[in-house]
């Protein structure tokens, strides 16, 4: 590690958001206090096979556990809150602070985790402060975003301020009228604020993002010359596009039946919270649906982004239940693909039309709109601020790029700002700012059991099984090297041009080779005992047999041998216990 004043230096490090878009996660370390900012997960890639979710490595997290006071979290999105639930499986957290809709949903993950007990959760409001720990006073400033109830906050430290953005925009004709604080950043900006961390994901785009209200004319006109019934989805947490889209329907005469647990979920916190207001006439149950006329009818689902198991993909696939696309229906896709989603996406809408729907969707419709600032937002919150240092998040590292060259047009000189990776420590003094040391960092994957972590070997070993399939032997010899059974071969999503007759021969002669040159390598007579080193035996099997398939498959697939000992040793041998067993190697 870098010599520095561990005492004056204020320690950032993000753990995940940076060269990439997703698991936002940051730890701000000052001497021997920890303080979280956000906590998220991220969504796998089509080479993740199994996977559900992505977490970042939380190696520096475990092994410095004693040194956490608390956590900020800024909004309710999953990529700020969705990895909450597994750290607690690790780690306490003492509380964490955050906005009531966020804390909501948390509060349902965590109970849900069964790890409700191992922290606090405070709700906040704008402009409030808490004291997270004693070198950590935090202000949390209203900003604009997707979602509803999103906040920037203001961290007061020993060095000075920090501003960290959160995810932001400046919508100044917000959808629930909350609207971003600007007197309270300039009033900041006026004072001093040491650092800015801002949000870069929209970053190479040109102007201001415009506002969420400006999907409501174009959504309006859609749902105007749809004539049968309309299916729409959007991100569920989108609180702002849900409540316009429930407007609509009123508007237009429709009632709506909601597909989708999170759906349903963030629905019933909005209305609760106030930030969805409507009648409850205005739902109907999903099976009622077929007594009402398809003009009548709105069906609110997720499936935005081509999930799996989502409702819009179980309906696209004809694997829904409940609901059929038929000649007539209208789908609105009330969103743009995340990366990594677009083929996903792709599919579902021609799944959809090929059913006889006609589906709405594409950027130039104007029914979706970002929640991330672009380039003339991002320059508005350096005005705001004037920083004296400058580090841009959230984003793949070309929009990390694209924002420091902004940040300097606005007048932060180039050594004041660092362009970093996960896991680098950035430390931060009134004077400097630089990289200084590096953490643990990359990726820890959960499948749909959530009992643990899946490590690289497995997935590495679910890689080999989808290119290549596997192949099991199974074996039994006798005391001498005789066979008592002869091999059993099975192939699972193996192509081959060799027979498996062929095969199986070659596997045969294989192992009948080996034991027949090299028998007296397992064995050591001892007296009238004869010990057989049958581990051994199966070790080197599984070597040849692996180099056999490989030369005649062309492949190269996971391959597993089962070495059945015989059960009980002939009279005049005693054997040990390891001689009994059954040996069983996965390569």
């Amino acid at each position: 590690m870098s010599q520095i004043d561990s005492a004056n230096t204020l320690k950032i490090i993000p753990l995940g958001g940076l060269h990439e878009i997703g698991k936002n996660t940051c730890v701000f370390e000052y001497n021997d206090e920890i303080v979280l900012l956000d906590a998220g997960l991220a969504f796998p890639t089509d080479g993740m096979h199994g996977i559900n979710i992505v977490l970042p490595d939380m190696t520096y997290l475990r092994e410095n556990r004693h040194k956490i006071r608390g956590m900020i979290v800024t909004h309710g999105h999953e990529d700020h809150i969705g990895g909450i639930p597994f750290h607690l499986k690790q780690f306490d957290i003492p509380v964490i602070y955050g906005p009531r809709l966020a804390m909501a949903l948390l509060q349902d993950k965590l109970e849900e985790a069964g790890v409700a007990d191992r922290t606090k959760l405070q709700t906040v409001t704008p402009r409030e402060m808490v004291r997270v720990s004693p070198s950590f006073l935090v202000e949390y400033i209203r900003n604009t975003h997707s979602i509803a109830d999103s906040f920037s906050v203001a961290i007061h430290t020993p060095v000075g301020v920090i501003i960290h953005t959160g995810d932001f925009k400046f919508d100044h004709t917000p959808v629930d009228g909350e609207r971003f604080d600007l007197q309270r950043l300039a009033e900041h900006g006026e004072q001093g604020v040491l650092c800015l961390i801002s949000d870069s994901t929209n970053s190479e785009v040109p102007g201001f993002t415009p506002s969420e209200r400006a999907v409501f004319p174009n959504l309006d006109r859609v749902f105007a010359q749809a004539s049968g019934r309309l299916i729409v989805t959007t991100f569920a947490s989108s609180v702002h596009r849900v409540n316009m889209i429930l407007e609509l329907a009123k508007k237009h005469g429709r009632v709506v039946s909601v597909l989708g647990r999170s759906m349903l979920n963030v629905i019933a916190h909005a209305r609760q919270l106030g930030y969805i207001k409507c009648e409850d006439d205005l739902f109907v149950p999903l099976n009622l649906l077929n007594k009402i006329p398809d003009e009548n009818v709105l069906i609110l689902t997720t499936g935005s982004q081509g999930e799996p198991m989502a409702a819009l993909t179980r309906i696209a696939n004809q694997e829904h239940r409940q609901v059929r696309i038929r000649e007539g229906d209208t789908v609105v896709f009330s969103a743009n693909p995340i990366p990594g989603n677009t083929i996903a996406v792709v599919n579902t809408i021609d799944k959809l039309m090929m059913l006889g729907a006609k589906v709405v969707y594409g950027r130039e419709k104007g029914i979706h709109v970002s929640g991330h600032g672009a380039q003339e937002d991002q320059k508005l919150m350096l005005a705001l601020t004037r920083p004296k240092f400058f580090l841009p998040v959230h984003g793949e590292h070309r929009m990390l790029v694209k924002h420091a060259e902004t940040a300097q047009s606005m007048g932060v000189p180039a050594e004041n700002m660092v362009i970093i990776n996960n896991g680098d420590v950035v430390g931060l003094t009134t004077d400097s700012i630089r990289i200084v040391d590096k953490v643990p960092s990359g990726i820890e994957l959960v499948d749909s059991s959530r009992a643990g972590v899946v490590h690289e070997r497995v997935l590495k070993e679910r890689q080999q099984l989808a290119e290549d399939g596997i192949v099991t032997v199974a074996a039994a010899i006798g005391w001498g090297g005789e066979w008592i059974a002869k091999p059993e071969v099975h192939l699972r999503g193996v192509v081959t041009v060799v027979e498996k007759a062929r095969l199986t021969q070659l596997v045969v002669q294989t192992i009948e080779s080996l034991v027949r040159d090299r028998w007296a390598d397992y064995t050591q007579p001892i007296g009238n005992v004869i010990e057989v080193d049958w581990e051994r035996l199966q070790t080197d099997i599984e070597m040849e047999l692996r180099r056999l398939l490989r030369r005649e498959l062309q492949t190269n697939p996971t391959v597993v041998f089962l070495l059945q000992p015989p059960v009980e040793p002939p009279a005049a041998v005693t054997t040990s216990r390891r001689q009994r067993s059954t040996a069983k190697v996965a390569s």
